[in-house]
């Protein structure tokens, strides 16, 4: 058990440093903050692909939802804990170099508990998340579930599957790719994805389950305990919060390439 913990607190915050020191090196006119972003992306992106392919692997290998079990729902769940933890910190640290390089008033030179603060004010939605799965979800999966469930915790690693089209999306506008092609169709897919895999991935663990025991969809909530449907709402509750924030910035996104096109048009017809 300790020992997958350190390695996995070994491996995503050495990704992270080793991420760091090949972009300053090889982009070594990005700022601190650029760098800081970046690095935090990718190594987003490797767990949450990580813990896709967990995924896959558990749903494809359980046949009986309830009781089938595979040793990569607690293995994964140990190695991938810390980097929650890691991620809260990255997460600050991106903040703080992004407020910094702003020149935001009343922005903070070092760390203090100024900075803190402005951080926890700005995502406190994702730290709040990162602690539940950390301290909620974690000994539930461990100690909690008597050995049942293994499908539905491999259904919870798959939500992770939209998270590196989000991250390359935020790289493509770090090197100022936001009006090029590929950063359109990511967009799509960060949008399909996150819906499919993050929205209807809940309608399908109940319909799976209702599968099994001949219950129709519509019936199995009134079929769990009480702590199951509200564990799953908990999780579903900020996922929908962020694909409607997704819906209003690539709603923005659009109306501002509108706009420039029109603009490109009137210019153009000025001059014939």
């Amino acid at each position: 058990m300790f020992s997958l913990l350190a390695r996995g607190a070994a491996f995503f915050s050495g990704l992270f440093i080793i991420s760091r020191k090949v972009l300053r090196s090889t982009c070594s006119h990005w700022s601190d903050a650029s760098v800081v972003a970046v690095s935090t992306r990718f190594v987003s992106s490797v767990h949450a692909s990580l813990a896709t392919a967990a995924g896959v692997i558990v749903v494809a290998s359980c046949r009986d939802v309830m009781t089938d079990r595979h040793w990569l729902v607690d293995g994964f769940v140990l190695f991938g804990a810390p980097y929650m933890a890691y991620d809260i910190f990255a997460m600050y640290l991106s903040n703080f170099h992004f407020q910094r390089a702003k020149g935001h008033s009343g922005a903070c030179r070092e760390h203090s508990l100024q900075t803190v603060r402005v951080f926890l004010q700005r995502d406190w939605l994702l730290v709040l998340h990162h602690l539940a799965l950390l301290l909620v979800f974690m000994p539930i999966t461990l100690f909690f579930r008597r050995g049942l469930g293994d499908f539905f915790i491999g259904c919870l690693f798959i939500t992770e599957f939209s998270t590196p089209f989000v991250s390359i999306g935020k790289i493509l506008i770090q090197l100022g790719l936001e009006d090029s092609r590929l950063h359109k169709i990511n967009g799509v897919m960060v949008l399909v994805s996150f819906f499919t895999c993050r929205i209807l991935l809940f309608p399908f663990m109940y319909w799976m389950y209702g599968r099994q025991y001949d219950i129709p969809l519509h019936r199995v909530a009134f079929h769990l305990p009480l702590h199951c449907n509200v564990g799953n709402l908990a999780i579903l509750a900020p996922q929908i919060y962020w694909f409607i924030l997704l819906l209003k910035k690539a709603q923005r996104l659009y109306r501002r390439q509108k706009r420039g096109k029109d603009d490109s048009h009137k210019a153009r017809d000025s001059k014939i």
